[in-house]
C-alpha cells in the first residue's frame, strides 16, 4: 500500500469503512439481480436482491424469500460469497479500529498494546491481519468438516449433497450469518448434537474477537495475566451462554409449540442452540414466533449487546455494556476512578461506550417507530425485528416476509448501522481529538 493511499485511510476511515461495504453490497446486489441467480425464469425483484445482498454482507440472516428454494446455486454461491467477505472484513476493519484507538496512546500504554497486537501501524498490521485470516478460515474448516462428515453420516447418502450443506452451513455458522437452505432453519436438527454442536462452536468462537482469542492462544495457562479486555469478554460470554440457557429452558420446557414435545436430551440440545443462536445468529432451533414473553424479554436483551468486539458478533458488544456497568457501580459507591481488576477505565473509553450504548437504542427506536407505522404487526413482533437487524443477529418473529419496500428499507438501514456503524463511531472517536486551550466555568446540572 503507498504512502498516500496510508494517509488517506488514516485521515478518515470511517468513510473508507462505509465505501468498503457498499461496494460490496452494491456487487452482491447486481450479482443476485442476474436471471441466473434465481431459481425461478426472469430477474429477482430489484429490492429483494438488494435486501438479500445487504443482510448477506452484514452477516445478518434476515431473508424477505426462502433461500434455499428461491435462489439458484449461483445465487447460493454470491450469498455465501457476501457472507464470508462480510465476516472476514468485520474482523479486518475491527482489527484497523483497534489499531486506530491503540495509536492515540502514549507511549507507555503503546508498548502494552504492542504486546497484545503486535502492530500499531498500517506497515505491521498486514502480518496480524495475515494471521486473523488463517485463524478464522481454519475455524470455518472445522465447522465444514464436523458438519460434512454428520450430513453424509445421518441425512445424505450422495457426497456432494452432504459436502455442499456442510459448506455453506459452516461458512455461515462461523461468520454468525443465519442462512441456512432449509425453509425451517435448523429447528429440523434441534436434537441433533452434530450438527447444532459445530454450528454452536463457530459461533461462540467466532463471536469472542480476535484479541480475545489471540491471548488465550499465548496466555491460556496463566489466566491472571490476561488483559482487562479478555477478562471481561470471557467471562461475561460464559455468564451469557449458561444464564440465557437457563432461562431458556425453564420458560420453553413445557411450551407445547416449540421444547414441550421434545425429549429430554433434545430439549438440552435445543437449550443449547437457544442460548447461542440469539446472541449474533440467525438460526433458530425452534419456532421464534411461539416464544414464551418472558424469552423473547431475555432476546432482546442479548441481541443489543451482542459478544465481543473484533470478532463476527454484532450488537453494541459485552465490553460497552460491562463498561457502563461499572461507571454505574463507581457511581453508586462514590469513587472517583472507574476500575476494573484493578486497572482504571480511561474516561474517553467510559465516553466511547455511552455514545455506542445511546446511538443503538436510538437506531432501535427509531427503527421500532418506523416498522409500526408501515406494518400492522404486533409491538413485541415490530421490536423483536429492529433489534433483530440492529444487532445483525438474523432471527425472525416473521414479520420480514411480511414487510413492504419501505419495511425492507428501514430493515436495510438498521443491519448496515448495525454491523458498519460501530466500527465507524469507534474509528471516528480515535480520530477525532479536538485539544482546547481553555476549560469552561463549570455547572451542574440537575441529574435525575
Amino acid at each position: 500500500m503507498s504512502t498516500y493511499r496510508q494517509r488517506r485511510i488514516l485521515s478518515n476511515p470511517a468513510r473508507f469503512v462505509v465505501a468498503a461495504y457498499l461496494s460490496v453490497i452494491g456487487t452482491g446486489t447486481i450479482l443476485l439481480w442476474l436471471p441466473v441467480a434465481a431459481e425461478h425464469a426472469g430477474s429477482a425483484p430489484f429490492l429483494t436482491a438488494l435486501f438479500t445482498a445487504v443482510s448477506a454482507t452484514c452477516i445478518t440472516g434476515l431473508t424477505v424469500v426462502d433461500t434455499g428454494s428461491y435462489w439458484s446455486p449461483f445465487g447460493h454461491v454470491v450469498i455465501l460469497g457476501l457472507v464470508q467477505v462480510g465476516g472476514l472484513g468485520i474482523v479486518t476493519l475491527g482489527t484497523f479500529a483497534a489499531v486506530f484507538v491503540r495509536g492515540r496512546l502514549g507511549m507507555r500504554d503503546r508498548m502494552a498494546a504492542q504486546r497484545d497486537a503486535r502492530a500499531l501501524s498500517l506497515g505491521d498490521v498486514r502480518q496480524l491481519l495475515a494471521k486473523i485470516v488463517r485463524f478464522f478460515l481454519l475455524l470455518e474448516l472445522v465447522v465444514v468438516v464436523l458438519l460434512v462428515a454428520r450430513f453424509r453420516i445421518a441425512y445424505y447418502d450422495q457426497w456432494d449433497e452432504a459436502l455442499w450443506q456442510g459448506i455453506f452451513h459452516g461458512v455461515a455458522g462461523a461468520n454468525s450469518s443465519g442462512f441456512s437452505l432449509y425453509p425451517d432453519s435448523v429447528v429440523r436438527f434441534v436434537g441433533d448434537i452434530g450438527i447444532i454442536g459445530p454450528l454452536c462452536l463457530g459461533i461462540f468462537v467466532g463471536g469472542l474477537g480476535y484479541p480475545v482469542l489471540f491471548e488465550l492462544k499465548n496466555k491460556w495457562r496463566r489466566p491472571r495475566s490476561w488483559s482487562v479486555h479478555t477478562r471481561m469478554t470471557l467471562w461475561a460470554s460464559m455468564a451469557m451462554l449458561f444464564g440465557v440457557f437457563f432461562i431458556f429452558l425453564i420458560f420453553e420446557w413445557r411450551n407445547p409449540a416449540t421444547m414441550g414435545p421434545l425429549s429430554v436430551h433434545d430439549k438440552i440440545i435445543g437449550g443449547l442452540a437457544g442460548s447461542v443462536f440469539p446472541r449474533t445468529a440467525g438460526f433458530n432451533s425452534v419456532d421464534i414466533g411461539y416464544l414464551t414473553d418472558e424469552t423473547v424479554l431475555t432476546y432482546l436483551f442479548v441481541m443489543f449487546i451482542g459478544g465481543g468486539s473484533a470478532g463476527t458478533a454484532g450488537g453494541i458488544k459485552l465490553t460497552t455494556f460491562l463498561v457502563l456497568g461499572y461507571v454505574m457501580l463507581a457511581e453508586m459507591r462514590g469513587e472517583r476512578d472507574v476500575t476494573v481488576a484493578h486497572r482504571r477505565i480511561p474516561m474517553e473509553v467510559q465516553r466511547q461506550a455511552i455514545t455506542i450504548a445511546l446511538g443503538g437504542v436510538g437506531c432501535v427506536a427509531a427503527g421500532t417507530i418506523a416498522l409500526t407505522l408501515l406494518t400492522e404487526q404486533t409491538l413485541q413482533h415490530v421490536v423483536f425485528e429492529a433489534m433483530s437487524a440492529f444487532g445483525t443477529v438474523g432471527q425472525s418473529a416473521g414479520v420480514t416476509n411480511d414487510l413492504n419496500g419501505p419495511g425492507q428499507v428501514v430493515l436495510m438501514i438498521l443491519m448496515f448501522i448495525g454491523r458498519v456503524g460501530t466500527i465507524t463511531v469507534i474509528t471516528s472517536l480515535a480520530m477525532n481529538h479536538r485539544h482546547r486551550r481553555y476549560r469552561l466555568a463549570e455547572e451542574r446540572p440537575i441529574v435525575g
